[in-house]
């Protein structure tokens, strides 16, 4: 079992959106990883342009940008018709992770978590918002959200993609950090295929500093067991919720069974459109390993958030975005 681990302090509803249009500034061009010489990459990553993104970012734009979970509508409607697939099972594997400076519903109101945060992103014109968390890596630099965050799955990938770390009521704190290059599977870019529902994404030093030494990062497990207990923050933002908060949810994984067939998990959960992307910790607290992210809900009053599970096809995305 190899591990991350986390000392930092520290989903997604299916709602309809009206779509806005704005101007994209910056570009991205799809490149394939080359695979190893051993093994087939799993890997598709962008190359992004950064001059001028941050301040793209107005608070006007950030505070009209749709939720994201519009994005993954159609990877949700693909994956009832798909045949069941083999759960994805290899050698447990955890990355430590470093500390930073810093009526009945089945959400809780969270105080910002320096580590977790907004991410604000263009596709196709139009500007949208999920959430993410920085997370352990090589480059001290690695963000996780969601796949449909990232990239159209199938299509082309985010222009103007930035995190927003401790977001809260429109304020950053620790800054607005521009992604250089995205990172996902190519199970998710090229068949959207919901099961592969993650992405990474590198962004610059902002100030001097990279982002695990100015926020801290999670440790992440990939390959886990299933069925286990987790906590998983979002800024849910579709109604009832206006995405100014960090919000969590908790509860023991189960299979999803309205679609089943695949190997994406649940929890009891009511966030909405906007928390997708947001992590998964296993345990009761932000500090856990990150072991998946929110993905998708059925319906705009879902009870439940399912992730994807985090297996090895993950993980080689994960790997190509840490040592970028």
């Amino acid at each position: 079992m190899t591990r991350n681990k986390t000392l930092a302090t520290s989903l997604l509803g299916l709602s309809a959106a009206a779509m806005f249009a704005f101007t994209s500034a910056g570009g991205a061009a799809a490149t394939s990883v080359s695979p190893d010489a051993k093994e087939v990459s799993h890997t598709v990553s962008a190359t992004l342009q950064t001059s001028g993104v941050a301040d793209y970012w107005t608070p006007e734009r950030m505070r009209s940008a749709i939720p994201g979970d519009v994005l993954a509508q159609k990877a949700v409607a693909r994956g009832k018709s798909t045949a069941r697939a083999a759960v994805e099972q290899g050698q447990s594997t955890r990355i430590s992770g470093k500390a930073g400076k810093g009526k009945p519903s089945l959400h809780t109101d969270e105080n910002p978590v320096p580590h977790i945060g907004k991410v604000f992103f263009t596709l196709g014109g139009v500007n949208y918002v999920c959430s993410g968390n920085s997370v352990a890596s090589t480059n001290e630099s690695t963000v996780s959200t969601a796949g449909h965050c990232l990239n159209e799955g199938p299509g082309a990938f985010a222009t103007n993609f930035v995190f927003v770390p401790a977001y809260l009521n429109g304020a950053a704190p620790y800054g607005k950090w521009t992604a250089r290059a995205l990172y996902t599977t190519n199970q998710w870019s090229s068949g959207g295929d919901i099961q592969y529902d993650t992405g990474f994404a590198v962004v610059s030093p902002l100030n001097g500093q990279t982002l695990s030494d100015t926020v801290g990062a999670s440790g992440v497990e990939f390959n886990a067991s299933r069925g286990l207990s987790y906590k998983a923050f979002g800024y849910p933002a579709a109604s009832p919720f206006d995405g100014q908060s960090l919000k969590a949810c908790t509860g023991t994984a189960f299979d999803d069974t309205i679609n089943p067939g695949g190997t994406t998990q649940g929890i009891p959960c009511d966030m909405t459109g906007g928390s997708s992307g947001g992590p998964w910790f296993i345990g009761s607290n932000s500090e856990g390993y990150q072991n998946s992210i929110n993905s998708y809900g059925y319906g705009s009053r879902s009870t439940t958030m399912y992730g994807p599970y985090w297996g090895s096809v993950i993980q080689q995305a994960y790997n190509n975005a840490s040592a970028n």
